[in-house]
């Protein structure tokens, strides 16, 4: 539970709508949490550094999910996260791992989720354009992939920054933007 008594959420918000949403609720007291981080944006001939969301489409907000109409009447607020229609609350411990990284300085900038499982391609390597299926996650800087190459596997570690999930075809399911997002916030 926060300090008010009610657990936080995650919401989903219309796209470059977090900055706004975060204002209208807090306007309504509501406590809100909204990571960032700074990125060079460059307009014509000279760079800016601006505050771009660390997880863009989404805004975290404290409230009883009993008492959540005031916050879906909200401009932007698309919906809460959750199962179904039941919102799901973020742990607040997620939270405050969040903030304290983002007080810390540390430079933090989104990054694609890795599932196990799911189909990558290898870039910027001697390896570009090598595609597999990550079979394993290594400490927090490599990854093993398996590569099919003539019927047989083989097994390679690869630079994490090197590497990128492959979307998914139509009609095959895979992990909801939902779940992922509760997958990153753990």
């Amino acid at each position: 539970m926060g300090l008010s008594g009610v657990n936080w959420f995650a919401l989903q918000v219309r796209t470059r709508w977090e900055s706004s949403v975060k204002l209208f609720l807090s306007s309504k007291g509501y406590d809100t949490f909204l990571p960032t981080y700074k990125v060079q944006k460059r307009w014509g001939t000279f760079n800016k550094e601006i505050s771009a969301p660390l997880f863009p489409g989404y805004v975290f907000c404290q409230f009883d999910p009993q008492n959540r109409l005031p916050v879906l009447v909200t401009p932007g607020v698309i919906s809460v996260v959750g199962r179904g229609k039941t919102p799901l609350p973020v742990e607040e411990a997620e939270i405050i791992s969040i903030q304290n990284a983002i007080s810390s300085g540390v430079r933090a900038e989104p990054w694609p989720y890795l599932e196990v499982g799911q189909r990558v391609r290898i870039e910027g390597d001697a390896l570009e354009g090598l595609e597999g299926i990550l079979i394993h996650l290594k400490g927090s800087q490599r990854i093993v992939v398996s590569v099919s190459l003539l019927r047989r596997s083989v097994a390679l570690e690869i630079d994490r920054s090197h590497v990128r999930v492959i979307d998914m075809p139509r009609g095959v399911a895979g992990p909801s933007e939902r779940d992922l997002l509760q997958e990153v916030a753990s």
